[in-house]
């Protein structure tokens, strides 16, 4: 594992000095052709004073980005100018990180603490130790996609997995595993290609269909393959990060933690404090799997709740009562100067044709790139979703929504791509499910909570996604559209039926981007023709 810092923010006067008094006379004034013209006196006398420069800025010890965060700190209670603050902080840097720390750290204000980022490579980490690494929802991750890269042979061996002794069960199940990968790639490929000659006879779209092909034979792979993640927080998230990593009962995420810290260690000294790991994040999650354990005992004869709606391994287990009206109410209330009462009472005594033409009135200048107005997050949907792991690594990227989830389960099943079956690759595909299912078992016993790493992006877990109905329309336009990854698309496409049931009038223009011109145009025809005459 190797987490490297990239980057952070500075002020960008620095970066003008630097350039202007440091860089800028070097490149003009250091040309051989001057160089010779001058005496060594001359020289002599530049060099001084390019050397005074660059101690002298290097002295300052501003390359950091707290100088920032002080500046606005003092915005509430200082009435100059912002850049005039900047400049303040700037040349006095030890003022600063006291000013930081008071704030943040005594008075509590660690919104200060925001205005510090941090750009983080995260290199040689699992797949399923990035499942906990993507948990926070206000980072910015980007991470190397196993749709698009040929995967080679590298993996994690969790700690806990060698700790017992069962590494060579481990190392060899994950090398099946890869040997059918690969050689389902070699079966998939020409398949891909002759199901779809017509992109195959254009070169430019031979990486589009070997991309289909490595896309579905990677459901074989393991979670402990190694993946890398692009990564930019703050220095507010970077304590909560880091302690919660620190907490974490795998040895993987507290090492991802603990190297975290060292790369950030000393950057922003006064920013980042509290990141040691706390009994809550240590001893919460356990012992509420213990107290759910002792509630289902008492309870076990009680009968299964039924969802409200449910679509195979999509359920709508609950939703907003009346979400319709609830949205209509909130833009009446935003568009008027009425109290909320009143606007309920207005929504609902609508017909259900004129409150639906209502809230699309909303719709009417929308382009496929505009989200809903934010009145729509009034109301929510709760799904239970039975999905594997390669579609929850797509779902999980909504961290607008709630997503809560379940241990990956073997007797969930597997999820075996269509086209691995079409190939005729079916058999040896869960064939090797079934052996990284003994795996599983084997060291379930030992080390439970390792036991998972070995599974497949095949294997299946439960999850509740919770989502208001602004965030369902981004779902469905960015999901439902033909460019989504098959697995969620699917997954989306059943989440939106089921919404739609229960607010139809919200997600009227709930489509995949693919249909949003054509859906615009249903609902506004005048206008389309308009813009057809134009």
């Amino acid at each position: 594992m190797r987490i490297v810092l990239a980057g952070h923010n500075i002020d960008i006067e620095l970066l003008r000095h630097l350039k202007t008094q440091i860089l800028e006379p070097v490149a003009t004034g250091w040309e051989e052709s001057r160089l010779d013209a001058m005496s060594e006196a001359e020289l002599r006398s530049q060099a001084a004073e390019l050397q005074r420069r660059t101690a002298e800025f290097l002295g300052r010890d501003n390359l950091t980005p707290e100088p920032i965060s002080a500046a606005y700190a003092r915005i509430s209670r200082d009435p100059r100018a912002l850049d005039e603050l900047r400049a303040v902080a700037r040349g006095e840097v030890e003022k600063a990180r006291k000013s930081n720390q008071t704030i943040i750290f005594e008075y509590g204000h660690s919104s200060v603490a925001e205005h510090a980022c941090f750009n983080v490579d995260v290199m040689g980490v699992s797949r399923y130790a990035v499942e906990e690494i993507q948990k926070f929802r206000l980072l910015a991750y980007t991470e190397k996609s196993q749709r698009y890269i040929l995967l080679q042979n590298d993996f994690v061996i969790p700690k806990e997995v060698i700790d017992v002794g069962l590494e060579h069960i481990f190392i060899a199940t994950i090398r099946t595993q890869n040997d059918c990968y690969h050689r389902l790639y070699e079966k998939l490929r020409p398949w891909v290609f002759d199901h779809n000659p017509e992109l195959a006879a254009s070169k430019k779209n031979h990486k589009t269909l070997e991309g289909w092909a490595k896309e579905d034979a990677r459901y074989v792979v393991s979670l402990a393959t190694e993946t890398q993640v692009g990564m930019t927080l703050s220095a507010r998230s970077v304590e909560h990060v880091i302690s919660r990593c620190a907490s974490h009962p795998l040895a993987e995420v507290r090492e991802y933690g603990r190297r975290l810290f060292e790369a950030l260690e000393g950057v922003a000294p006064s920013l980042v404090k509290y990141t040691d790991p706390t009994p809550y994040n240590q001893l919460a999650r356990a012992e509420l799997r213990e107290a759910a354990a002792e509630a289902f005992a008492r309870l076990k004869s009680l009968p299964s709740s039924k969802p409200m709606a449910e679509e195979e391994d999509v359920a709508l287990v609950d939703a907003t009562p009346e979400a319709d009206a609830l949205i209509a109410a909130a833009l009446l209330h935003s568009a008027s100067q009425r109290p909320m009462g009143e606007c309920l009472a207005a929504a609902r005594a609508m017909e259900d044709g004129e409150r639906q033409r209502f809230m699309a009135s909303t719709f009417r200048h929308m382009k496929s790139f505009d989200p809903v107005l934010r009145e729509f997050e009034n109301a929510r949907c709760v799904f239970e979703v039975t999905l594997s792991a390669a579609c929850f690594g797509q779902l999980k990227r909504h961290r607008m929504s709630t997503l809560n989830v379940q241990p990956y389960d073997p007797a969930l099943g597997v999820t075996v791509p269509e086209a691995v079956v079409q190939a005729g690759a079916g058999t040896e595909f869960r064939a090797a499910a079934e052996e990284t299912d003994a795996a599983y078992r084997a060291i379930f016993e030992k080390a439970p909570l390792a036991a998972p790493y070995v599974l497949t992006n095949a294997h299946r877990r439960r999850a509740l996604f919770t989502a208001n109905a602004r965030e369902l329309c981004h779902v469905s336009r960015l999901r439902e559209d033909p460019h989504a990854q098959w697995d969620i698309r699917d997954k989306a496409a059943k989440m939106l039926r089921l919404a739609r049931r229960v607010m139809p009038g919200a997600l009227r223009l709930a489509v995949g981007k693919h249909q949003f011109a054509e859906t615009w145009a249903h609902l506004f025809p005048e206008g389309a023709e308009r813009a057809a005459k134009s």
